[in-house]
């Protein structure tokens, strides 16, 4: 039997892709899922699934930081396939040869046409990790580049200022702004926090709250309020910022 690990920060992108793959490939089993890119890493060393489906942007490990450490294992190499939202880099993978892709949300089509694709491929040897690793390095290097945020162009008072990222405590949404806070002032821009988490670098800002994001440079520590709740504190700032269940796993041991 087919097994696989499935790597997704969003749960409920790993509950629709696992149904999606129940239907097209009922033989297959789900032995894992991962919250990020270093639990995908040690799962897949710990389980060695023949195939590894993996979000390109996750927080503490990107996808494609993910896929390296996986390429570099001893032994018979997993099928590599990103869930990606961004279409331009998962098409560039795909055209190393090495990788396939599936774009989000999983499309039953689509994932049908991966589904075959990898059939053929654990029939057949696997790729040397010398071409996987070249794959993901040419991948990693169009990823990196202009789709990453420098600047944030935020409403202060009556003017507009251009705001550096690395300047950036966190972000915190409502239903119609969100605010930008640093060290020395608060701003407002019109962009969700799903926009700033395609353009932003996920190592440095992470997701604690579907309606938050902090810089990660920025956290003085972690504690529990007589409720249970994990709360971040921020260095320099007197408020602590609501760490939700589905992303506790990023304070995993602090």
């Amino acid at each position: 039997m087919t097994r696989a690990v499935i790597a997704d920060d969003e749960p409920l992108m790993r509950e629709q892709l696992r149904a999606r793959l129940s239907e097209l490939w009922p033989e297959l089993e789900i032995v894992a899922e991962a919250k990020n890119g270093v639990e995908a890493v040690e799962q897949v060393a710990a389980l060695r699934p023949e195939v590894v489906f993996l979000d390109i942007r996750m927080p503490a490990k990107t996808g494609i930081e993910a896929a390296r450490e996986i390429a570099a294992l001893d032994g018979r190499l997993p099928e590599i396939v990103f869930v990606t939202a961004y279409d331009q880099y998962a098409i560039d993978a795909f055209q190393q040869g090495v990788i396939d892709y599936v774009l989000k949300p999983a499309e039953r089509e689509r994932l049908g046409v991966t589904v075959e694709r990898l059939r053929k491929r654990l029939a057949a040897p696997s790729p040397s990790s010398d071409a996987l690793q070249q794959a993901l390095a040419s991948l990693a290097e169009k990823l990196e580049p202009a789709s990453r945020l420098k600047w944030i162009q935020a409403s202060v008072g009556n003017q507009i200022q251009m705001i550096p990222v690395d300047d950036v405590l966190f972000f915190v949404s409502d239903e119609k702004y969100t605010r930008v806070q640093t060290a020395q002032q608060e701003a407002l821009i019109r962009k969700p926090i799903k926009e700033l988490l395609a353009e932003l670098d996920p190592a440095q800002f992470w997701q604690i709250h579907r309606s938050t994001l902090i810089n990660a440079r920025a956290i003085a520590g972690i504690v529990r309020d007589d409720r249970g709740r994990q709360l971040v504190a921020v260095k320099g700032r007197p408020e602590m910022l609501e760490v939700s269940r589905s992303y506790a796993h990023l304070f995993k041991g602090m």
